[in-house]
């Protein structure tokens, strides 16, 4: 994990300076991403992105409407799935049943001439190399920067490549590290709060803090965090807040910084501008922001005598149904 979250700001820059040509896609009126875990937070990444970019509405499809039901019609839609693997049964048959339904599949997979490769009319690859740790990393990051590079065909006038510039000569290690890292340590609880692309990337970390240091962990939107769940800063609460940057996000952002600080919430703000004053596309933004949590996690995970490469109960290939 330490190896290869250290290539993934390296693996970003590829993936997102990739040309993609594309078929004939146009006239679509919806886009619907099919994923599982980590690669369902890269998704929802790349939703907002591309909803604020393209105009049409994109949200997350459970794979089971077509793994265990008939499906739904997808008549002038397109789907992206994203599987690191291309192998879980699940997303095979989600990738082959929306296109018998009508939709435009498209992928984005790590591992070439796979079987959802082959039930997709285009994919793009993620390029990340052999990931051989049960914790995915290089391949989210990869994961976003692929369909950044998508984007980019689908709207030309987006240009992911001033950020990956930036991005691949970054080194992703946060000042606050070891801060994070003793946070996490004393933590029972934690909420990992974004808003827009860092919203799926508050998913990622959420997901992350579970699978590596067995650390309960839920993510929220800032918008959202307000209503019932701020009933569980009562008892002792870390909560981690990952920004973007993004302007439009600030306001809900401080919000909710100050209500859990108010509530005598342990709050740490994680920024971008910690680490870089350029300015990043959201997508990119959100990336970032992973890049900075993967090392501070993988540290929490080995001091409290845990093996993040192999966590006990998960493997690499999850086949699910």
């Amino acid at each position: 994990m330490a190896k290869e979250s250290a290539e993934s700001l390296a693996v970003f820059a590829q993936a997102a300076m990739q040309s993609v040509v594309l078929p004939d896609i146009s006239g679509l009126q919806a886009i619907y991403t099919i994923a599982r875990g980590s690669s369902d937070a890269a998704a929802n990444i790349l939703s907002y992105e591309m909803m604020r970019e393209l105009g049409v509405p994109m949200t997350s499809l459970p794979p089971s409407v077509f793994s265990l039901g008939d499906g739904v019609a997808m008549d002038h839609a397109a789907a992206l799935v994203v599987s690191q693997s291309g192998a879980s049964d699940d997303l095979v048959r989600s990738a082959k049943g929306a296109r018998a339904r009508g939709a435009r599949v498209l992928a984005l997979t790590n591992q070439p001439d796979s079987v959802v490769e082959a039930a997709a009319e285009l994919t793009v690859p993620i390029g990340a190399g052999p990931e051989r740790a049960v914790p995915a990393t290089k391949t989210v990051i990869g994961a976003i920067a692929a369909g950044m590079a998508l984007l980019h065909g689908l709207k030309p006038a987006y240009d992911p490549a001033p950020s990956a510039r930036v991005l691949q000569d970054l080194t992703p290690q946060h000042p606050d590290a070891q801060r994070l890292k003793s946070a996490f340590l004393r933590a029972r609880h934690v909420y990992v709060i974004g808003r827009d692309t860092g919203f799926g990337a508050a998913q990622e970390v959420a997901l992350k803090l579970k699978e590596c240091c067995a650390l309960h962990a839920e993510a929220y939107s800032s918008s959202e965090v307000l209503h019932g769940p701020l009933q569980l800063a009562t008892n002792p609460l870390m909560v981690l807040i990952l920004d973007t940057g993004a302007a439009p996000v600030q306001d809900s952002i401080d919000q909710a910084e100050a209500r859990f600080r108010d509530a005598g919430c342990d709050v740490h703000h994680l920024r971008t501008r910690d680490v870089t004053d350029a300015d990043l596309l959201p997508a990119a933004a959100a990336a970032l922001l992973l890049a900075l949590m993967y090392p501070v996690i993988l540290e929490t995970a080995l001091a409290l005598g845990l093996n993040p490469d192999t966590p006990e109960t998960l493997s690499k290939v999850t086949q699910t149904t």
